[in-house]
């Protein structure tokens, strides 16, 4: 099921499927399977293989081709991905492995056999006659098989026994001690996967922590116990660390917090010293800090709980940083280049359609029951008369207040938009649903019409006094600042319901598509920068519907804002002018400079919002993230962390397998076979 706030499971094993599947199931077929190569690309990406080599991940790829076809298909890969998703998925995966019938149970025999084939042949050979084993499976003559649970007790207690088996084995003389170096062997049987290289390097130094030069059996298990259980470990450090004024700790403070911990004493002086030896090698002062910890687990193995742990402190932290050095002034910076960028678009894209803006109005304007017959017959008419009467520079009669208006009223648009975006993103972990994509760009809309209103009257007016002045004797010209006066603050709000009516539902209709069509159909992403004509295409394509289905409530505006002719019907309202427009004009009249209102809003948003994005690249503000990019990287970032998490679940999927021996799954030949093959 898809969460409200993120992307759902299933989504997620889509998108990485489609990503990384590259065979056809059948030929001729465009149904996409895994190979072997792409499903270890999509589980194991930027692996390195050195600890954890490719063939052991390949028992993963044996588990999820379930009927041994050769391929993944997407059904397999999100029952795989289910399996993985368990609490109790290294537990799954193991007995999967030993089931090798899928029957449900482990017999002894199955047991031997799969251990032994997995196992190298210079590995320390296990004694399956043991007592131990005996307790879970009887006598190795018995008929006792395991089943899931009295299983996964099995292999929660069969590390231990092998620790046991190999200290015996290469304490021949049974002292309990054993050379550094066999104690290495050791560790590094059940546990090198697990540790960091810098721990592995120093492992024989152990001998050094009691002297002597050889290591007990009772520091093996404290080594042994100290990396089982090093999730606890880590929670004690980081709790002592945090109790801290210095932000270091000693021995005495790891353990009283150890034991403040847990009911029982969590840890022994032993596992403690074993703690402080490998964590301070390079520090003898007995006094460590969280990196000096940091060094002994290797970071593959961080869980996805301490990963979603440190993103949050280091993006608190980040925060913290930003608003302490971006204060008022630098608000006021972004402020000012936001607005300046914002209206040097803006004023680009209004040129480059305005021509197409005029032939709007003045076809708006055009009434039906007028004294006299129509000026135009058509949007294309109207552009061949206005050129004809009034000359090219007719096309552009009004541009001078459209200028001066678009900078306020885009940058604010943007502004706006940018503003309710980013607070939803901030409460949704970079995600945001498509009601609230349109409410943030409907209150855009709405905040624009403070500039866009006034702007629009004066435009209009001035746009249809050049057909006034070819078609009636003594019309006076007048300019925009006479109109500004003599229509006053009142009378340049008039027609602002039916501005509202049109500019919220276009802004909440153009935001949402926009970015839907870069996103969804252009592909836009961190690694995928669009193109120009990207960018505009998808500007010009989200403009239409939005243009179009405004296009009755900006007739009204229109009708509203200019002022009527004598023998012209006059309005007193939005309902008044719908109501009028119906009975004298018909519905039809409703879409009247539709076509055109496309031509110019299409393009203008397009333009405009091209420009801007270009601008924030040519331009950049140094620390400046603009709302219009975050949201895709956002989403990008968090896909990214997706694909990470279940990259993790992989290698936590092998881990009880690994922890029997780290080269399980990994039949290496000896030197002698070799040179005798």
């Amino acid at each position: 099921m898809v969460g409200a706030n993120n992307v759902g499971r299933l989504e997620q094993y889509r998108r990485l499927f489609q990503k990384h599947a590259s065979v056809s199931a059948e030929p001729n077929q465009d149904e996409k399977v895994m190979s072997r190569d792409d499903f270890l690309a999509a589980v194991v990406p930027g692996e390195d293989f050195k600890k954890i080599q490719r063939s052991q991940f390949e028992l993963l790829y044996k588990l999820a081709d379930r009927s041994s076809k050769g391929h993944v298909s997407f059904d397999d890969f999100v029952i795989f991905q289910d399996l993985l998703a368990k609490p109790d998925a290294e537990y799954e995966v193991a007995f999967r492995v030993f089931d090798v019938n899928n029957t449900g149970k482990v017999t002894f025999d199955q047991f031997k056999q799969v251990l032994s084939s997995n196992m190298p042949d210079d590995a320390v050979p296990f004694d399956f006659d043991c007592d131990w084993l005996k307790l879970y499976i009887g006598s190795k003559e018995g008929d006792h098989e395991l089943r899931y649970h009295e299983f996964t007790q099995l292999l929660k207690g069969l590390q231990g026994e092998r620790l046991r088996q190999e200290f015996k084995h290469y304490d021949k003389d049974q002292t309990g001690f054993i050379l550094p170096e066999d104690f290495k062997k050791i560790i590094l049987d059940v546990a090198k996967h697990k540790l960091s290289d810098d721990v592995i390097d120093h492992l024989p130094t152990l001998c050094n922590l009691y002297g002597g030069g050889k290591v007990g059996f009772a520091s093996v298990v404290a080594f042994h116990n100290v990396i089982r259980n090093i999730d606890m470990v880590e929670l004690v450090i980081r709790k002592a660390i945090d109790a801290s004024k210095s932000k270091k700790i000693t021995k005495s403070d790891f353990l009283n917090h150890a034991h403040e911990a847990s009911r029982y004493t969590a840890f022994t002086p032993m596992e403690a010293d074993v703690i402080f030896h490998f964590a301070g090698v390079d520090d003898d002062s007995g006094v460590l800090g969280l990196e000096d910890f940091a060094r002994i687990l290797d970071p593959r193995w961080t869980t996805s709980g301490s990963d979603k742990r440190q993103s949050e402190v280091i993006e608190q932290e980040l925060t913290a940083a930003n608003a302490e050095k971006k204060g008022f002034l630098w608000k006021v910076v972004e402020s000012t280049y936001a607005f300046a960028l914002g209206s040097v678009a803006g004023a680009v894209g209004a040129t480059a359609v305005y021509p197409i803006d005029l032939v709007k109005t003045r076809m708006q304007n055009q009434r039906s029951k007028v004294v006299g017959e129509l000026l135009y017959k058509n949007s294309l008419d109207c552009f061949k008369k206005v050129i004809k009467n009034e000359g090219f520079l007719g096309l552009y009669r009004g541009l001078g207040p459209q200028l001066v208006g678009v900078a306020p009223e885009k940058a604010i648009k943007l502004t706006v938009n940018d503003f309710v975006r980013n607070t939803f993103l901030g409460r949704q972990n970079g995600e945001i649903q498509f009601w609230q994509e349109m409410v943030a760009g409907g209150a855009a809309g709405a905040s624009q019409v403070v500039f866009t209103n006034p702007l629009e009257i004066v435009k209009i007016r001035l746009q249809i006094q050049g057909e006034q002045a070819k078609n009636m004797t003594n019309v006076p010209r007048r300019s925009a600042i006479w109109i500004v006066k003599n229509l006053g603050i009142v009378g340049l709000y008039k027609g602002v319901s039916a501005c509202l009516l049109r500019d919220v539902p276009f802004s909440a209709i153009y935001f949402p598509a926009y970015a839907h069509l870069k996103k969804d159909v252009f592909k836009e992403s961190p690694e995928h920068k669009l193109k120009i004509t990207e960018l505009l295409m998808a500007g010009a394509i989200a403009g239409m519907p939005a243009a179009y289905f405004t296009t009755p409530a900006d007739v009204i505006k229109t009708r509203l804002q200019v002022e009527a002719r004598k023998g012209q019907t006059s309005y007193t309202g939005i309902a008044d002018a719908a109501k009028k427009i119906m009975a004298e004009e018909g519905f039809k009249a409703f879409f009247k400079g539709g076509p055109a209102r496309i031509l110019r809003s299409s393009p203008q948003f397009g333009v405009t919002l091209t420009v801007y994005e270009i601008l924030h690249d040519l331009l950049p503000l140094p620390g400046h993230v603009t709302g219009a990019t975050k949201p895709a990287t956002t989403v990008a970032q968090n896909e990214h962390q997706a694909e990470q998490r279940l990259t993790l679940r992989s290698t936590n999927a092998l881990k009880m397998l690994l922890d029997l021996d780290y080269r399980f799954g990994v039949y290496t030949v000896p030197p002698t076979k070799k040179q005798d093959a």
